[in-house]
């Protein structure tokens, strides 16, 4: 499962079904088709550069929040 750290306060409930969702996710590959088959789309948004290996990957979710994957 994805780890999920979430600084916007969800509630237990929507905590838990977005992580439901992001379970499967396991490569870049599978975060963006999951963001092109969302209604409506996602693409990625930003990807921020760490180091040589590891990048965050920012996917936009709903309202005004975010999603951030850090891949290596």
């Amino acid at each position: 499962m994805v780890p999920l750290t979430d600084h916007s306060g969800l509630s237990p409930e929507r905590r838990a079904a977005l992580e439901r969702q992001l379970a499967p996710l396991t490569l870049l590959q599978d975060v963006v088709r999951w963001g092109f088959a969302s209604k409506p789309p996602r693409d990625v948004a930003a990807v921020v550069v760490q180091d040589e290996f590891t990048h965050d990957v920012v996917v936009p979710w709903e309202e005004e929040r975010y999603l951030v994957f850090d891949t290596t």
